[in-house]
């Protein structure tokens, strides 16, 4: 079954790679102000720690509205679209080294990819203002999930590998609704992992089944964003390949660090992005 998984990432990647080339090639003469500097830096930073657990959203949503890359409203297309590659490279990483019950992998990540399919067509439809009040409660509950994590909040945890009955019903109807939410700017990391300790499974386990998740929504989703021009081309593509070659280094070079410190001032950067967007909506209302 795992043969299934590892075909259905490549012809993924494949897939989107083409659609995406095809549409910056298209429109390379009218590419967006944003900066291949600036934005690479950010591609590269939030994909190395995206590996170590931190998540890839929300940090990604602070730096591209702190230095003013793209406009609100493409943020959520953006990221999509810039970390699908990435994040493809995670998934094959993660679930050639991790043992998973291939049901239940395959299970959760057809249902990710379900509610993105859902999702991204909702939110690439969403005005500016809709977008800000979304990804700002979005971020809310991200931050949440990162505090009850460092906190240590949510009981559970084990060393099972899958998920039968209804734990693995439960397990996929909870994970639909993460990929559609993902394509709003709400990571599925946190929560994902969160779902997967509460259910009793080794935490070990959360990376194939979080990173797989996202390999085979964020396609599906990004062609979306892609098709209705609801993403910054320049920013996407300068997060891309540096984001990437960021993947590589994190997974088989560093392993791992000490992120304590780096996840208290993430959670920090989260929450004051989230009042900023929220208060700009509102703002913007009233005028």
């Amino acid at each position: 079954m795992l043969i299934f998984v590892w075909v259905s990432l490549i012809l993924l990647a494949v897939w989107f790679s083409f659609v995406f080339i095809k549409d910056y090639l298209a429109h390379r003469s009218q590419l967006e102000n944003s900066s291949w500097l600036k934005t690479s830096v950010i591609g590269f930073v939030v994909n190395f720690f995206d590996v170590l657990g931190i998540g890839a959203f929300a940090p990604q949503t602070a730096l591209l509205k702190f230095t003013r890359q793209t406009e609100d409203r493409l943020i959520p297309g953006t990221m999509n679209v810039a970390n699908t590659i990435p994040v493809l490279l995670q998934a094959f990483i993660f679930i050639t080294i991790i043992e998973v019950d291939p049901l239940t992998l395959i299970l959760m990540l057809l249902s990710a990819t379900a509610g993105a399919m859902i999702g991204a067509g909702i939110v690439s439809r969403l005005s500016e203002r809709k977008i800000r009040i979304t990804m700002g409660i979005a971020l809310v509950v991200t931050a949440g999930f990162m505090l009850a994590r460092i906190m240590n909040w949510i009981e559970g945890g084990g060393d099972a590998i899958g998920l039968t009955g209804y734990k693995l019903v439960f397990a996929v109807v909870v994970n639909f609704f993460l990929g559609a939410i993902m394509t709003a700017g709400v990571g599925l990391y946190a929560p994902c992992m969160a779902l997967i300790f509460a259910l009793g499974m080794s935490p070990t386990v959360a990376f194939p089944i979080m990173m797989g998740s996202c390999a085979f929504l964020m396609p599906v989703a990004s062609v979306k964003f892609i098709k209705t021009a609801s993403y910054n081309r320049k920013a996407a593509l300068a997060m891309a390949i540096p984001g990437s070659i960021a993947v590589l280094i994190a997974a088989f070079i560093v392993k791992s660090l000490p992120l304590e410190t780096l996840q208290w001032v993430v959670l920090g950067v989260i929450l004051y992005t989230s009042a900023t967007m929220l208060t700009a909506a509102f703002r913007k209302k009233e005028a």
